[in-house]
């Protein structure tokens, strides 16, 4: 057990932090535990924080599946957890500046090579050797976790629910970027889970004239409403929301410029560039299953000058993210309506797959 210490102020800030904690680590696809295990010790350019909120999504179930690339479908084990915030309780040696114990902070999860073919382009989400905490190193599912200091930023006022949005809010940024929409767009957003909605948010306040947002009835949409997320929701029948589909192709019969599929289905993404008008954009913003394949006409990609554009993950999005987060221009209020202790990951996990929350988080005492 080490006992680490800083002064801000003339108030001196000690945190006691023990040999060894609690973490969910998965041995094998679909096959996860609660351990008992060392805690990681920081490098020089690393820092050391004590977990305060890790945030579960649906890319954790593909994780789990087998249908995103991790240490597990190398045969490797690994702690899940990709969407952490908690507070600096060690600092590596040959960290210069910038954070002392006691910060309130959120991780950038990637690490990159740096001299592959993309790195030495500048290229970076594209490394060749791309790893990220979660995934292929131990994340945040555990009551600590160490980082690179440079992908550590620092927030202030969210609280620690919200704080489990920030990943989300950053890969949004990120699908902002991706799009560029114009000014005056008109805009279709089919799905409003935490991500879409975001996104939604984002869209609207940066180019979106007109934005409809489209997703299966329910308390999604109820708060996707609340957050003022689109100028007009349609919520689609669970049962057979064929005629509400056929509605929205007479309301808008030239179409969107810009249609966002952020809700996974690869089926609602077959038909997404119905919507588009020609010269728009269509954006794949969910996560597929490795097998997915869709049928796209190449004739109406070709006249109609459609732009089909891929967005993953983020890099370097997290800081415009939190101060969007923080002063409520995203608002994320309420999206996280289910928290656990890490003991109840289970649990976590499967009110994700049965779709029983909103957004579901881990949070530490």
């Amino acid at each position: 057990m080490a006992t680490t210490s800083s002064t801000s102020n003339g108030t001196a800030t000690e945190f006691v932090v023990p040999a060894e904690m609690k973490a969910i680590r998965y041995h094998k696809l679909r096959d996860f535990s609660l351990v008992t295990m060392p805690v990681p010790q920081p490098k020089g350019h690393e820092i050391l924080i004590q977990v305060k909120s890790a945030g579960i999504c649906g890319t954790d179930l593909h994780i789990h599946n087998g249908d995103f690339q991790s240490a597990l479908t190398q045969g490797k084990s690994v702690v899940t957890g990709h969407e952490t915030s908690g507070i600096v309780v060690k600092i590596g040696e040959n960290v210069k500046g910038g954070f002392k114990l006691g910060d309130k902070v959120t991780a950038d999860n990637s690490e990159l090579c740096g001299y592959c073919h993309y790195c030495r382009q500048g290229k970076l989400l594209y490394c060749e050797n791309f790893l990220a905490h979660g995934l292929h190193l131990d994340g945040g599912f555990a009551e600590y976790c160490a980082f690179p200091a440079e992908k550590l930023f620092h927030f202030e006022s969210c609280s620690w629910e919200e704080a489990s949005l920030f990943e989300a809010a950053s890969c949004a940024v990120h699908g902002l970027d991706r799009i560029r929409p114009e000014a005056g767009s008109k805009i279709l957003l089919i799905g409003a889970g935490p991500t879409g909605l975001c996104l939604a948010q984002l869209l609207k306040a940066n180019g979106g004239a007109h934005m409809v947002l489209a997703s299966n009835e329910g308390p999604k949409m109820e708060l996707a409403k609340k957050l003022n997320c689109a100028d007009e929701y349609v919520e689609l029948s669970r049962k057979d929301p064929a005629k509400q589909w056929a509605d929205l192709k007479i309301k808008y019969p030239y179409g969107f410029d810009v249609v966002v599929e952020a809700s996974g289905s690869h089926a609602l993404l077959e038909q997404a560039i119905d919507y588009c008008t020609r010269g728009g954009k269509l954006l794949y913003y969910g996560v597929y299953e490795k097998s997915a394949l869709i049928n796209v006409s190449p004739q109406r990609v070709f006249q109609d000058e459609i732009t089909m554009i891929g967005s993953f993950s983020q890099m370097w999005c997290l800081p415009r993210a939190i101060h969007y987060l923080e002063t409520r221009q995203v608002d994320v209020r309420g999206i996280v309506t289910n928290t656990y202790k890490l003991e109840d990951f289970a649990d976590a996990l499967d009110a994700v797959r049965n779709k029983q929350c909103i957004k579901a988080t881990i949070l530490f005492e």
